[in-house]
């Protein structure tokens, strides 16, 4: 597996996990490819995504180009290949990947989604199968041109409803989660795709199903309505756009933002929260807070 040369695009945490999975084996990239740098936080300040600081932490080399269809940049994926690095993967990466990049390697370019494919294809498997689903899973697939329609190399599912409470986990709990499995799929998977004892299965297009971008109106929730949907809300959303609602306190109406909660005897109970202009506090605090 060592012996394998890839290059991996990528630019999240979720990368960053599966990254760690495979250099866990002995399995490193010659070369990381990640989108721009970019404003972050209420400063704005530019940050780099992660993938790059893992790149620069682990002595390699990483390329952020504005477009895929730049000439200098597949010149020089070209020359990767040319030197051996006849795979490439990608995890989360942020950008339609073209079909001239798609072409290059001899073993073409494989993707870790999150999700059991043909389900919840899009940009959102994780907070998707959080709102609707009861399991959901990791798919590696070979990569086409259209989204997340290529053929199956292999799946690794889970019933993600633990705590022994029954209700899913945290957004990015989730996330972790798939990230280790699918760098740890991706571990098994990759020499029996390259020695041929793999095959790609075409998925069951008819079964797709898709998810929808999320925006920040999503996140505002009633807290009189069903618990059970209300908490899975919360769950799902967590980080971004964040569960809220609106409060009152002294003729203005505030934002409250949900950072944890569970259900107690039917009824959603909220344990942590933001209010606008804030730190985190316990719920019962905020509700001290305003009378």
């Amino acid at each position: 597996m060592n012996k394998v040369k890839f290059v991996f695009f990528g630019s999240s945490k979720f990368s960053c996990i599966i990254l760690d999975e495979l250099k866990a084996a002995g399995f490193l990239p010659s070369l990381v490819v990640a989108v721009k740098d970019k404003p972050k936080g209420r400063k704005l300040l530019i940050t780099p995504p992660d993938t790059k600081v893992w790149a620069n932490a682990n002595g390699i080399p990483c390329l952020q180009p504005e477009k895929l269809n730049d000439s200098d940049f597949q010149k020089r994926l070209l020359e990767e290949a040319a030197d051996g690095a006849n795979l490439f993967i990608v995890a989360s990466y942020g950008k339609i990947i073209p079909r001239a990049v798609l072409d290059i390697p001899k073993y073409g370019t494989l993707n870790v989604h999150p999700s059991l494919l043909p389900k919840l294809r899009g940009a959102t498997p994780i907070q998707s199968a959080i709102l609707t689903e009861n399991e959901t899973g990791v798919s590696i697939m070979l990569l086409d041109e259209e989204m997340d329609h290529g053929p199956i190399l292999g799946q690794e599912k889970t019933d993600f409803t633990g705590e022994n409470t029954g209700w899913p986990p945290y957004a990015d709990i989730l996330e972790e989660m798939l990230a280790k499995m699918g760098g740890q799929l991706l571990v098994k998977t990759i020499p029996g795709w390259i020695e041929g004892k793999i095959k790609a299965v075409a998925q069951n297009h008819e079964a797709a199903t898709y998810t929808k971008k999320i925006t920040k109106e999503d996140g505002l929730i009633d807290l009189a309505d069903n618990a059970e949907e209300n908490l899975k809300k919360i769950r799902a959303y967590a980080g971004w756009p964040s569960a809220y609602f609106f409060s009152e306190k002294n003729g203005t109406k505030i934002r409250v933002a949900i950072k944890k909660a569970t259900i107690e005897d039917g009824n959603l109970k909220l344990i942590r929260v933001i209010p606008e202009s804030k730190k985190e506090m316990p719920y019962e605090d905020f509700l001290r807070g305003i009378k």
